[in-house]
């Protein structure tokens, strides 16, 4: 990665963050946007509430799992005390602002969707007694409510105290609505620069192992139980890895587009150099291969062992009204982004970038709505793709975007703490707390 650290003074920081608020025009049109996507869902749930609820679900799947990965990428980078990537790592940790709305929609879908979404909820049987007791209703709610609700207690409470030092040393930065928030971040701080950096960043290393632990077990729990599971008769070794790890990638690529948009609208070429950006572009185009490597030798292992209770799920993708969504996942999901952003070239020029990032999104999109819509219409005579699909994914992007920007306009946009602090290369070595002295190398 870049080892290229020249930072700005925390005056200066504070000035072009206080200049460059978040445009209200951004949050109104999201806002909309949401308004528009909460209107297609009650619609749908009075003309057709199987459609509505699917359609939710599907969304709920693609956005869950990339907001849960953007605090997971910040624990990452807490946890290898990385350098590269101080400037944008906020970028990421404003992901969390979704998840808490992320949990309170899959109450809704738990509580309320009933069989418009589980086929075993009340429309098929289930076929053995050990998927009938490990898909009882109210084991099913507890296990759901326990992982995404431990995930979103980690996460909040890693970014709470990633985003403490910078308001504590910004005491007049962020959005009105905030203020007490911010007050309760500034009410526990010393005012020991040195110390605070030091008990802040142990306490982050704690809850970042704590935040990675959670993400790839709470997430193969909820792949099985909310996408694998509705086709019934399907066990694939590798499938909750390929939905968390697609996940994964769109938080790359998103986290790249959105730093491209930070970089330009905080006229911050300085701060956020292109070493960042193709350093993005690495680990885009490393996780794609990864997601590609594990998609294919899944797919290959039941196409050679050829078992009639394995190939029924490619088999049905692969044929009728899914046959050509299914075929465009590869392209968009992998053969675009990875040869696209296989050289240095399209990673620096940034117009490749982005459009390289867009297939990937668009790719792993299409890959939730064919994990789950074929398990539940068979081999449809139609593809069950329309307005109310289209209308609930407007209305998550634009929810998604509220939340997310309403996050950053409330709290500093960068960790201008741990850029201008005259110890911010301490954290490369740990101390003892009560002296703040270097502790011996086998401790």
């Amino acid at each position: 990665m870049s080892q290229h650290y020249h930072y700005p003074a925390r005056q200066e920081f504070a000035k072009r963050l206080a200049a460059k608020p978040v445009p209200a025009s951004l949050k109104t049109f999201s806002l909309i946007a949401a308004l528009v996507g909460v209107a297609v869902f009650a619609f749908g749930l009075f003309t057709n509430p199987d459609r509505a609820w699917q359609a939710l679900h599907f969304n709920w799947m693609y956005f869950a799992v990339i907001s849960t990965a953007g605090t997971t990428f910040a624990a990452v980078q807490r946890i290898v005390t990385a350098r590269w990537s101080r400037p944008i790592i906020r970028f990421t940790e404003g992901f969390v602002a979704f998840v808490p709305v992320a949990f309170i929609i899959l109450l809704g879908i738990l509580f309320f969707s009933g069989d418009h979404i589980f086929t075993w909820a009340g429309r098929e049987a289930v076929p053995t007694i050990e998927k009938a007791t490990y898909l009882d209703p109210t084991f099913f709610l507890l296990r759901g409510i326990f992982f995404f609700g431990l995930i979103t207690v980690l996460q909040l409470l890693f970014v709470w105290h990633s985003v403490k030092m910078d308001v504590a040393v910004l005491p007049e930065y962020g959005a009105k609505w905030a203020a007490g928030l911010r007050a309760k971040m500034r009410a526990a701080w010393s005012g020991d620069e040195r110390r605070e950096l030091h008990t802040q960043h142990s306490l982050q290393g704690k809850l970042a192992v704590a935040v990675c632990i959670a993400f790839p077990i709470g997430w193969c729990f909820m792949a099985w139980d909310y996408s694998m599971t509705i086709s019934l008769h399907f066990q694939q070794t590798m499938y909750a890895w390929i939905v968390f790890m697609s996940g994964w990638v769109n938080m790359i690529m998103l986290t790249s587009l959105l730093t491209m948009w930070w970089r330009k609208h905080l006229n911050a070429p300085d701060v956020v150099t292109m070493d960042q950006l193709w350093d993005l572009g690495k680990l885009g185009f490393a996780f794609t291969a990864f997601i590609g490597y594990i998609s294919f030798s899944q797919y290959l292992v039941i196409w050679y062992g050829n078992l009639p209770e394995e190939t029924h799920f490619y088999r049905l993708r692969l044929s009728g009204v899914w046959k050509t969504m299914t075929t465009l996942i590869p392209i968009f999901g992998f053969v675009l982004p990875f040869f696209g952003l296989i050289s240095k070239a399209a990673k620096m020029y940034l117009p490749t970038f982005v459009l390289f990032a867009v297939c990937s999104l668009i790719g792993v999109y299409l890959h939730r709505y064919i994990e789950i819509y074929p398990s539940i219409y068979g081999e449809a005579t139609s593809l069950p793709f329309g307005l109310q699909e289209i209308g609930t994914t407007i209305g998550f992007i634009g929810l998604w975007a509220f939340s997310y920007f309403t996050f950053m306009d409330a709290f500093p946009v960068m960790r201008v703490f741990m850029m201008t602090t005259p110890f911010k290369d301490e954290v490369q070595v740990p101390v003892d707390p009560r002296t703040m002295e270097p502790l011996p190398a086998h401790e």
